[in-house]
């Protein structure tokens, strides 16, 4: 993850700060001092917003990098050895929803064929889920924190206070439907609140009423045969009470001020039974967010249908407005969309999943949906980390270093983090790329602050680009198509699962691509799971007593979770169903059998669960996150057996129960085996 050093410059603070780093013309260029970012919060959004659209519309690549507040919600969530790539989607997905995005790099790049370089637009982001809307009480947004990412952005001077009061909220597209929605519901009634008929009990609201049913009938006289404006405050309970003749709509109305909720009430009431030519609205001010209340007289039947027809329409404009507004960053998001700009991202498939889940909806069940539904949003994607790593020549200038952004960066890019560096036959292909930040160009600057998200959206984009150089790309020939190109084909829509293990999705195909990158190790039908056996017990002693039960090769490798479970590579698949029939054959079984067994040392404590590949997939998809992956299972139920067959079973389902019986039977020829050795080594111990 990637973190920012320094607060969101002001308005004043950059043009003083700029002053000082950069001048430019527009032939000029000078050496500055610092890195060129623009950073984004609330104050300064709407016109950086504008100013994105063009940006963005002239871009030939739009590069992005997200900064988040936790990685994994437990430590089994982690990326494992033994992870399909659905199941590696799941963790994904879990990680997307649970967490938060802070800060939101985005970096349009544009060839300039008068200067031949690209021009870059850094922006850097803060953003915060604050609650802008708060009608009907919607739930408040809740995210998790992994104290080891908080502690990074810490230790990279990450200014919490500017992300939570100075970020810039947003609502995905599911939220806004939702808002909308509510919204509707709320004001289908047509601006006016209808108040059902109830009985005045209280001595203060009857003395209330007949005050206010004077009060009304005066003003509605005054106004139909003439006499002083009907104004007056007044105090009742400590609370100060206002009513004023303004208009309202091009009609005399009464301003009601200073009236609690259940007053109000108590008005709708006295105009309902006494008053039918004045009509109750409640509406919001244009200029503010505060809500006003009016008592609004009409001439005619006509004339009040007409009024309560503009107070639905303004409250529907006024809604609509709050729903825009509440957006927020999420202007963005659609901007890249709209725009079908190709997206790039470094090892970005986290970063995907966030910007689908905070923006777009709720994460889709499976990668396949994900695949089909990211296409719809963004179609084009690259991930600079696989070209640096399938490409053999970017990958050979990688000198077997790491792949992480920043040396991807020093090694693909050096002549742009450190200017000063001596000749190299690589830097012959290299891109010269500038920077633009608020109309002000610059081509020399120093490196600028590491994991933060709008310079490292920077990084990725000029990593990309000159990769892009030294796979024979002619930046000068006109609509070079970045998407479209042929030698990017075996690259772009592909996104690591788990890099570690080379497991690639394609997002063209709706599948993982593995097979065709990397071979994959594993066969997950030969895969059990095993949790809640003694603590005490290490993977060696596992695979020991396994592998005294089905032979010294029937395991192939025993692996952790965590602390309370583990996997079991099995040398095939029908040992899986064995062990999982042994297993239960065991714990229902009292006689010394169970004691004796080499299986015994696992299932102590009679506690321990045993499944196949599915149900870890299972456990995976539960919303739920437990430390321990032993209080995941139970929590979520996964019942420590094999699955029983749902009644009304068919042909092949007859098939499998015969196939059971048969599995059953052979698991009773273990014990068998076993008691028969037993007893031997018995009697010989004896002789």
């Amino acid at each position: 993850m990637r973190r920012h050093k320094r607060w969101p410059l002001r308005p004043l603070a950059s043009a003083l700060i700029r002053s000082r780093f950069c001048f430019s013309s527009a032939t000029e260029t000078v050496t500055t001092e610092a890195f060129p970012l623009k950073h984004v919060t609330r104050s300064n959004f709407e016109t950086t917003l504008n100013e994105l659209r063009a940006h963005v519309k002239a871009a030939d690549f739009v590069a992005i990098d997200l900064e988040m507040t936790g990685v994994t919600s437990a430590p089994w969530r982690d990326s494992l050895e033994f992870d399909r790539y659905d199941v590696r989607y799941l963790k994904v997905k879990d990680s997307a929803e649970k967490f938060a995005v802070v800060q939101f790099g985005v970096c349009p790049f544009r060839w300039d064929s008068h200067t031949h370089s690209f021009l870059s637009h850094p922006h850097n982001f803060f953003i915060f889920p604050r609650q802008e809307l708060t009608f009907d009480h919607p739930p408040a947004h809740e995210f998790l924190c992994q104290t080891t990412s908080m502690d990074f952005l810490a230790k990279y001077q990450f200014d919490f206070n500017a992300c939570i009061h100075e970020g810039i909220s947003y609502l995905s597209r599911r939220q806004e439907e939702d808002a909308s929605n509510r919204f509707e519901m709320l004001y289908s009634q047509q601006g006016v609140v209808e108040v059902e008929d109830f009985k005045l009990v209280r001595l203060a609201d009857v003395l209330f009423a007949e005050r206010m049913k004077n009060k009304l009938n005066e003003w509605r006289s005054e106004l139909l045969h003439g006499g002083p404006n009907a104004s007056s405050q007044s105090s009742s309970n400590g609370l100060t009470q206002s009513t004023e003749t303004v208009f309202y709509h091009m009609r005399p109305a009464l301003n009601l001020r200073g009236f609690t909720s259940h007053q109000l009430r108590v008005i709708q009431l006295v105009l309902k039974r006494h008053f039918g030519d004045l009509v109750y609205i409640h509406a919001n001010d244009k200029s503010s967010s505060c809500s006003q209340d009016f008592v609004v007289y009409t001439d005619s039947e006509s004339d009040k249908e007409n009024l309560l027809k503009e107070a639905k329409d303004e409250r529907k404009r006024v809604a609509e407005r709050k729903i825009q507004s509440a957006i927020g960053f999420r202007h963005v998001i659609d901007l890249l969309s709209s725009e079908k700009k190709l997206i790039v991202g470094h090892n970005s498939i986290l970063d995907i999943a966030h910007v689908y889940s905070k923006f777009v909806g709720p994460l889709p069940p499976t990668a396949e949906e994900f695949v089909a539904s990211i296409r719809d949003h963004f179609p084009y994607i690259v991930d600079t980390k696989i070209l640096v790593n399938v490409n053999p020549m970017l990958h050979q200038r990688m000198k077997k270093s790491s792949t992480s952004l920043s040396s991807a960066f020093s090694s693909l890019c050096p002549q742009i983090e450190l200017p000063s560096r001596g000749s190299d036959s690589f830097l012959q292909q290299r891109v010269k790329i500038d920077v633009e930040v608020d109309n002000i160009r610059c081509s020399k600057w120093n490196a600028g602050g590491k994991h933060e998200a709008g310079y490292d959206a920077f990084m990725t984009g000029c990593i990309f680009a000159q990769a892009c150089s030294h796979l024979g790309f002619d930046f000068n020939r006109p609509s070079v198509d970045f998407a479209h190109n042929e030698k990017l084909e075996k690259y772009i829509n592909r996104l690591y699962l788990s890099w570690s293990r080379g497991d690639i999705i394609d997002l063209r195909e709706s599948h993982s691509n593995a097979e065709n990158w990397r071979v994959s190790k594993f066969k997950y039908e030969k895969i059990v799971l095993i949790w809640n056996f003694p603590r005490k017990l290490k993977a060696r002693e596992i695979k020991e007593c396994i592998c005294k039960a089905f032979g010294s090769t029937s395991v192939t490798s025993v692996y952790h979770l965590d602390d309370t479970a583990v996997f079991v590579l099995f040398k095939n698949s029908e040992l899986v169903s064995e062990f999982l029939k042994l297993k239960e054959q065991l714990e229902s079984d009292d006689g010394p059998v169970r004691v004796i067994h080499p299986l015994s040392k696992i299932l102590e404590g009679g506690n321990t669960g045993a499944a196949d590949y599915e149900a870890y997939k299972e456990i995976c998809s539960s919303h739920i996150s437990k430390v321990l992956f032993s209080d995941q299972a139970e929590t979520v139920g996964v019942k420590p057996k094999t699955r029983a067959d749902p009644k009304g079973e068919t042909s092949s389902e007859t098939g499998r129960k015969e196939k059971m019986v048969a599995v059953t039977d052979k698991a009773s020829d273990l014990i068998d085996s076993f008691l028969a050795n037993t007893v031997k080594l018995e009697a010989a111990r004896i002789n």
